[in-house]
């Protein structure tokens, strides 16, 4: 299967509230893509529309060239971390790991590459309710490896990590865009991005405001923090200011 994520004219609405507007891009193989904008932009919504968890009243969301609810063995086409807590506090991290193998069919020596991969096998039989907030983003990390996909989304992977955390993330983001995957990174870290991303997608009000290149973006301002801010002024939800 192709390595990509697809989002063609999604639109979806909460009540009264548009949540998406005809939201348009394309992940690609090969490099790390930063998907940012404000809060209430449609980044989650978008990333949940793709996983099946939201349906969108109109538009489609291809990943690895299919459907979502299509995939047979999902973890092996594509990994997910939404939600670093979402895990039974009292369940040790190497059998949460498990009981996600076992539903599709991996072993226990998958779980333990991953967990090597991700620096969690020391503290593998500790309940995951003991991890800090770091080791628990390795944790999600780990789960979104465990089908070792050819897509990957994650959404604010570098919360809680350390100085030391973050450097072990940026090389690992690298690393797996290099053998060629299609890695969607949704993060208001600009800094982060600026040093990982190949390419960004900007979005405001449910909508792309900016599908560049990240060195593009660079060029026409000396940060990716700026460009950002000026893309998404007129797309934030409040404004602070001195009284």
């Amino acid at each position: 299967m192709q390595a990509t994520i697809e989002v063609k004219d999604l639109r979806k609405r909460f009540g009264s509230t548009v949540a998406l507007d005809g939201m348009t891009f394309t992940v690609r193989p090969g490099r790390v893509t930063g998907f940012v904008g404000p809060n209430g932009a449609g980044k989650s919504t978008t990333m949940r529309v793709v996983l099946g968890l939201d349906a969108a009243e109109s538009g489609s969301a291809l990943v690895a060239g299919r459907v979502y609810r299509t995939l047979r063995s999902p973890y092996r086409h594509v990994g997910a971390l939404l939600d670093a807590g979402a895990v039974q506090p009292s369940r040790s991290a190497r059998h949460h790991l498990l009981w996600q193998a076992h539903s599709q069919g991996l072993g226990a020596r998958r779980v333990d590459e991953v967990l090597d991969l991700v620096g969690l096998r020391q503290a593998a039989r500790r309940r995951a309710g003991e991890y800090s907030l770091g080791m628990r983003q390795r944790l999600g990390l780990a789960a979104a490896l465990l089908g070792d996909p050819p897509v990957l989304m994650l959404d604010e992977p570098f919360n809680g990590l350390d100085p030391e955390g973050m450097v072990w993330i940026r090389g690992l983001l690298r690393s797996l865009a290099a053998e060629g995957r299609a890695v969607l990174v949704s993060s208001h870290l600009m800094s982060e991005l600026q040093d990982v991303a190949g390419h960004v997608v900007v979005v405001g009000r449910g909508r792309v405001v900016a599908d560049t290149g990240v060195a593009d973006l660079i060029g026409r301002h000396t940060t990716l923090e700026e460009a950002y801010l000026e893309l998404t002024r007129d797309a934030v939800e409040f404004r602070g200011g001195p009284r």
